[in-house]
C-alpha cells in the first residue's frame, strides 16, 4: 500500500499533558505497542521491518531530514512477524541499526499520533497527518499538522529533523 503523510518529530518531556489533551479531543486509543524497528542497509530511501504486539509491516519511506513538518512517500507492506522475512532481508542487505520503543498510538480521523520511549534516546511525539488514498493532498496535511504542533505547544527548538535511526547512529 502507498500513501503520504506529513510528519513531524519532537522531543517531548510531557507524555502526561499530550495524553490528557487527546484524550479531552476523544482520540482513539490504539494501544500500547512494544516495536522493534531494523533498518537495512539500502541505496536510497530507508527500509525498516516493524517487528510489534499491534504494527507489522516492512517500510520503506523517502523523506528529507529537516525540522517541522516534512513530507513522506511511504509504501508499507503488512508482513507476518512469525515469517522469515527479517533473515532474509538481514543476509541480503545488512542491518543498518535497530531502535527498540514503546509506544502509545491514537488517531483522530486520519491523524496519528505517537508518544514515544526510544531506548538510548529518550521520549518523543511524533504527529503523523496521513492520505492513504489520495484524496487530501499535501497542504491539508500540513495544515492538520501545524493545528497540533500549535495546540501541543510543540516549540522549534523541540522538532527533531532525522529519525531514530540517525539519532541513534549519531550516538555510536
Amino acid at each position: 500500500m502507498k500513501c503520504l503523510n506529513v510528519e513531524i518529530k519532537a522531543k517531548c518531556n510531557n507524555h502526561k499533558r499530550i495524553r490528557s489533551l487527546l484524550q479531552s479531543l476523544n482520540a482513539e486509543f490504539n494501544g500500547i505497542d512494544h516495536q522493534i524497528d531494523t533498518y537495512f542497509r539500502t541505496n536510497n530511501g530507508r527500509l525498516k521491518l516493524r517487528q510489534g504486539n499491534i504494527e507489522n509491516h516492512l517500510i520503506f519511506y523517502q523523506r528529507e531530514n529537516k525540522k517541522g513538518p516534512k513530507q513522506s512517500n511511504i509504501i508499507l507492506f503488512k508482513s507476518d512477524p512469525n515469517s522469515n522475512l527479517k533473515e532474509i532481508l538481514l543476509k541480503s542487505l545488512g542491518s543498518k541499526i535497530v531502535v527498540d520503543k514503546l509506544r502509545e498510538i491514537y488517531f483522530i480521523d486520519n491523524v496519528k499520533f505517537h508518544l514515544d520511549k526510544v531506548k538510548g534516546l529518550g521520549t518523543f511525539i511524533e504527529i503523523e497527518a496521513i492520505d492513504k488514498n489520495g484524496h487530501l493532498g499535501t497542504k491539508k496535511l500540513l495544515a492538520q499538522c501545524n493545528k497540533y504542533l500549535r495546540l501541543f505547544r510543540i516549540t522549534d527548538a523541540n522538532l527533531i529533523s532525522d529519525s531514530y535511526s540517525d539519532l541513534l547512529l549519531k550516538n555510536d
